[in-house]
């Protein structure tokens, strides 16, 4: 029954200022009193200054019935868990541990940190004092869900700081939010005396671990790499689309090999945040990692929510597609450069296993589908681009959908399918175009066919090479698309400028 009842009953007679507030505060107080109240798990970590041993008190509310760890090895490196009330010894199984049917409301446990850090490979060229242990390998804890979560805080010794991806609460009490998430894989957990950086960048604060190696590295060279590459992407609507996720950069060697990229490999994972993976070559110039891709196509996933497995290939071509898109518009690619290399994706894509739909390559084992993987998407992007700028008059464009998206829906807490996605995009577009180009391209075999399309855009090419037309029917959306930042480029000269000084 709401409270306007009685006024309404009688519309001649004005209401008095204090019975609306009052109404207001009535239906205010209704809505927080239906929203739901999470569950709030409470963990305390606390690592010796060895790094060799890692207790655990985990305090529930309400009582759990059950905890697990993420990866089925973490009971090898579990060395002791009792109950706090009883002392009494919590029994192992398989693996898991086995709770009394009335549940607990505590426990402590203990890990052997240094033996769990020998399982992870990406500790192998990293100084004995910065190890990753993923939480998979430690972390016992209930279910969580959309109404759970769990508060954890760390107890270090002076000489050791942690990076994990969950949100920081406070950084005085190193105490983090750890929610739902879509589990793509096992997060990073630094523990050591890596450098920690805060990097703010538009509408974020990327808290970035540079673990340490042998033979060192130009510290401040890879934070103003990583700034101008997360800056970039900022390009796109205006800002980061996350505004606090984890970086972790990762030395492999100074190989002093001119031809192998700066940055060999990255990844993006999903586990109780976001975290992106940066695997540098530490010895080359900042000018080589200023034109690597991999760290402006990493960050360009976040664009997106996580994608089930069928559908990576429309989260892999949207980072393909915005690889280049931005690298452009921060001066890095030239326009010739940027569409040369948009269109030789483009071929490699159609050329890949051309009897299978870009839905069947995702799920597919073959390898010699993996191109199709990564073009397809990138091709629905640029038609999905086009389209909107063409039918808009320029006013609406992809980056404005992804930057609504970003608004509404991002950080996620669940993997999306591609008619989920693809139907919000249009939901969130004045021009519905994303479903109807999901539906004639996701199952169909062979390539989405964008020949038409960049004949349109001024690109005609002969023996493989790009020419671009200047009167070309979608020239200016050609221009549109890559056109250059100024200030961002600017700085890029600059900083490539100061490292050969």
């Amino acid at each position: 029954m709401t409270p306007h009842l009685q006024a309404d009953r009688h519309p001649e007679r004005p209401r008095h200022p204090f019975a609306a507030s009052l109404a207001a505060l009535v239906v205010y107080c209704g809505m927080v009193a239906a929203a739901p109240v999470p569950d709030i798990h409470y963990y305390t970590i606390t690592i010796d200054y060895a790094m060799s041993r890692l207790w655990v008190e985990a305090r529930f509310s309400p009582s759990v019935h059950s905890v697990t760890a993420r990866s089925h090895d973490a009971g090898k490196f579990l060395i002791d868990a009792r109950e706090c009330e009883h002392s009494g010894q919590i029994r192992m199984r398989n693996q898991r541990m086995l709770l009394p049917a009335k549940g607990i409301r505590c426990m402590y446990y203990t890990v052997d940190l240094e033996r769990a850090a020998r399982q992870e490979r990406r500790n192998q060229t990293l100084l004995p004092d910065n190890v990753i242990v993923s939480p998979s390998l430690w972390l016992w804890r209930p279910e969580l869900t959309g109404s759970t979560e769990l508060r954890v805080r760390f107890q270090l010794p002076d000489n050791v700081k942690v990076s994990v991806p969950w949100e920081l609460i406070s950084a005085d009490r190193q105490e983090y939010r750890l929610t739902k998430s879509p589990e793509s894989a096992n997060a990073p957990a630094v523990f050591g005396s890596f450098e920690y950086r805060e990097v703010g960048v538009p509408g974020a604060v990327l808290r970035v671990g540079l673990l340490q190696a042998k033979g060192g590295m130009d510290t401040e060279a890879i934070i103003n790499w990583i700034r101008a590459t997360a800056t970039d992407v900022s390009l796109a609507y205006g800002r980061f689309p996350n505004p606090s996720p984890q970086v972790i950069v990762i030395p492999v060697g100074d190989s002093g090999d001119e031809s192998r990229p700066a940055v060999p490999f990255g990844r993006v994972i999903r586990d109780g945040g976001e975290t992106v993976e940066l695997f540098i070559d530490q010895g080359r110039p900042i000018e080589a990692f200023l034109e690597d891709w991999t760290a402006t196509h990493e960050f360009s996933h976040l664009m997106l929510p996580y994608m089930h497995s069928q559908q990576k290939w429309v989260s892999e071509g949207f980072a393909q597609y915005y690889q280049n898109v931005l690298l452009a518009r921060s001066g890095t690619y030239d326009d010739l450069t940027a569409w040369q290399k948009l269109y030789e994706g483009f071929e490699r894509g159609r050329q890949s296993r051309p009897e299978m739909s870009p839905n069947g390559a995702s799920t597919g084992s073959v390898r010699t589908g993996l191109m199709k993987v990564y073009w397809s998407g990138a091709a629905l992007a640029l038609m999905a681009d086009v389209k909107l700028r063409e039918q808009s008059g320029g006013e609406e464009t992809l980056d404005l959908v992804l930057g609504r998206l970003q608004e509404c829906c991002l950080p996620s807490d669940h993997a999306w399918s591609g008619p989920e996605l693809f139907a919000k995009l249009d939901s969130l577009s004045s021009y519905p175009v994303f479903t109807q180009l999901y539906r004639r391209y996701a199952d169909t075999a062979g390539f989405p066919d964008v020949r038409p399309l960049i004949e349109r855009l001024g690109l005609s090419v002969s023996s493989g090479k790009v020419h671009l037309r200047r009167h070309a029917e979608l020239a200016d959306i050609r221009l549109a698309i890559t056109a250059t930042d100024t200030a961002a480029a600017d700085w890029r000269q600059q900083l490539a400028a100061n490292d050969r000084k």
